[in-house]
């Protein structure tokens, strides 16, 4: 068992996160989410409850938030020429503490920009810019 002691009597709110792309850590994450699914439906027989269940398909979800400054250097990183959904399959390395102190990692495999975008307004204080990731699955631990 690997455990980590408290911190000023405290256990860590935010959690240590490793990613790296094309080759670099980066630092400047504002959020992560990360989920997987299984489709499955009852099937029914004779009388009104399910004899069985059927499973379908197994999809994963993720999508990061950087800061514009992470991004423009992942960019500047790249070949001249090459796009962010063009950088080769990545994974998303999220490792907390849990009540127990336990330290938890997940990992997010095969991660992809599906597109690049950026919206600033009037009044921004911080330019952070969403992306939605295409990933092949969640190792819960």
């Amino acid at each position: 068992m690997n455990k980590l002691p408290l911190i000023n009597g405290q256990q860590h709110s935010w959690s240590s996160i490793e990613v790296s792309i094309a080759g670099n850590i980066v630092t400047g994450i504002t959020a992560v989410n990360y989920s997987d699914s299984v489709s499955k439906e009852n099937h029914y027989g004779a009388g009104d409850m399910p004899v069985h269940r059927g499973r379908g398909k197994y999809e994963a979800k993720a999508s990061i938030t950087l800061y514009n400054y992470e991004v423009e250097a992942i960019l500047a990183a790249l070949p001249k020429g090459q796009r962010l959904q063009d950088i080769n399959p990545f994974s998303m390395i999220v490792s907390y503490l849990d009540d127990s102190n336990e330290v938890i990692t997940h990992t997010v495999r095969n991660c992809e920009f599906n597109s690049n975008s950026r919206g600033i307004s009037q009044g921004d204080t911080k330019i952070a810019v969403s992306f939605d990731l295409i990933c092949s699955h969640v190792e819960w631990n």
